[in-house]
């Protein structure tokens, strides 16, 4: 099967759903580490060396109960990136809906103006202000590293463009973009060079679950043109919600304090404490170790190095399957 830069056959991801249901296996097989800053490969989204046929669509694209159009240059400009529901938020500032006098890589690009973000990077809607504000301090000094976009994006922004993506990011309403599913086996498949994105493979088949997550959309071609409806699906090990649920409100083996001490009722955020609930789980899978291993700074308000110190990566999976379930709002 040829896979298209634009069009992806979506009855695919139906089926495959129906083999992750209908199938189970004993063994599970484990996939190596190794992935660049200290991340496990399938959590960093390392692209495959051998990528499907990809055909180069140009012309004019449509989303579903979107008004707008745009040319297909446009869904990838990083620029000035698609907004295609702007009666959802309110009119974002220039740092963040790109443009003229925009930075070269507006944060609406990768964040969409919904802020929900994806996989492979942050979810922005509701978060508090001085949280964002910190957070890009930490990219700006890298304190958090991520050398490929943030510590670059951030040292080109000024004191009032992150001021300004800060509060449009916080007016923003959070919404569960995942279903979190366990499960033995699951359909096997890629990392697509198209957005550094998880793809469903065109030759089929099933793979082990293994110790980790595998996140996809379910409708690869709304979120390679920016769709911020798109949904996911996160496979997890069996057992890994009610594991991570116990881990989130007891702290662990470790005898660190429950998440909901810090993070509020609901995980849902307190002052400057950002909301946990809902994330995306290989984004928070991330997050975690990087706070381990020293990439993340993992300070400010309330300190995360001694509280994930502890945490097998096992662990980390089982919690990141957890939040990932939960409705990020009340």
């Amino acid at each position: 099967m040829t896979m298209y830069r634009r069009v992806f056959c979506n009855f695919v991801v139906i089926a495959a759903c129906v083999v992750v249901y209908g199938c189970r296996v004993a063994t599970v097989g484990e996939v190596p580490d190794g992935g660049p800053y200290g991340l496990p490969v399938w959590a960093y989204h390392v692209v495959d060396p051998v990528q499907p046929e990809v055909i180069e669509l140009k012309g004019l694209v449509h989303l579903p109960d979107s008004a707008r159009e745009y040319d297909a240059s446009v869904t990838e400009s990083f620029k000035d990136p698609p907004d295609w529901y702007p009666d959802e938020h309110p009119v974002p500032p220039t740092v963040v809906a790109g443009g003229v006098g925009g930075p070269a890589m507006a944060c609406g690009s990768c964040h969409m103006m919904s802020g929900v973000g994806h996989p492979e990077n942050a979810d922005l809607s509701g978060l508090p202000i001085g949280y964002f504000v910190r957070q890009m301090e930490y990219f700006k000094s890298d304190a958090r590293k991520e050398p490929a976009r943030m510590n670059q994006i951030a040292k080109t922004l000024s004191e009032e463009e992150i001021r300004l993506a800060g509060e449009y990011f916080s007016s923003l309403k959070p919404r569960k973009t995942v279903q979190v599913i366990e499960a033995d086996t699951i359909p096997k498949t890629y990392i697509s060079s198209l957005g550094r994105v998880r793809m469903l493979h065109p030759q089929g088949g099933t793979e082990p679950m293994g110790n980790r997550i595998i996140q996809m959309p379910l409708d690869p071609l709304r979120l390679l043109n920016r769709d911020p409806h798109s949904t996911f699906i996160a496979y997890v090990p069996l057992g890994s919600i009610s594991k991570g649920e116990q881990l989130v409100k007891t702290g662990g083996a470790g005898k660190t304090i429950p998440c909901a001490s810090c993070h509020g009722e609901g995980l849902r955020g307190l002052g400057d404490i950002p909301r946990i609930a809902g994330l995306q789980p290989v984004y928070v899978t991330r997050q975690l170790i990087s706070i381990q291993n020293g990439h993340s700074a993992g300070d400010g308000v309330a300190p995360m190095k001694p509280v994930v110190a502890h945490l097998s990566q096992e662990d980390i999976i089982a919690i990141s399957a957890y939040l990932g379930s939960l409705s990020p709002t009340s």
